[in-house]
């Protein structure tokens, strides 16, 4: 099948529209106070999965900002684990998902408060933080077998701001 280039508009990140995808990490909903009551811990919020040959992996991610309209061509995925992605700024950034290389992707825009965790095997576009300095704390799965694959549409897409 191919895909026409076209425009996305993306949608403010909520976890019903990402929960094909991932989850989104905020801290809204129940919580548990610790910390003699002055912490709120919004408790288990993403299941992460590293597969049998795996484990988790804490990096700092320092990606370059981007501007809307921001155009693209290249998805990816990991299928080998999941991977989350924690700004380290209040600053809303792009997420950009696809249910497979043969159909349109969708994008989303954080609120400046969320973090997101893909799924894996979650086809995504690359880190798209849209303010300096782009800094991301990110788990995701450390190990010995290959978990990347790449797929670039035949056009790019274009995300217009909302």
């Amino acid at each position: 099948m191919m895909l026409r280039a076209t425009t996305l508009t993306p949608a403010p990140l909520t976890a019903r529209a990402f929960a094909p995808f991932g989850d989104v990490l905020d801290a809204t909903g129940d919580f548990r106070l610790i910390n003699a009551g002055l912490c709120q811990r919004h408790h288990d919020r993403a299941t992460l999965d590293f597969g049998a040959q795996g484990r988790a992996g804490i990096s700092v991610f320092k990606a370059e900002p981007r501007a809307l309209p921001y155009s693209f061509d290249l998805i990816e995925r990991h299928p080998e684990g999941s991977q989350a992605f924690m700004p380290m700024t209040e600053h809303p950034f792009l997420v950009i998902v696809s249910p497979g290389p043969d159909q349109p992707p969708l994008a989303f825009l954080t609120n400046g408060a969320q973090g997101i965790n893909l799924h894996r095997g979650t086809w995504h576009g690359v880190l798209t933080p849209l303010h300096a300095p782009g800094l991301f704390a990110v788990v995701d799965r450390i190990g010995p077998t290959a978990n990347l694959e790449e797929f670039r549409y035949p056009e790019p897409w274009t995300v217009i701001a909302p």
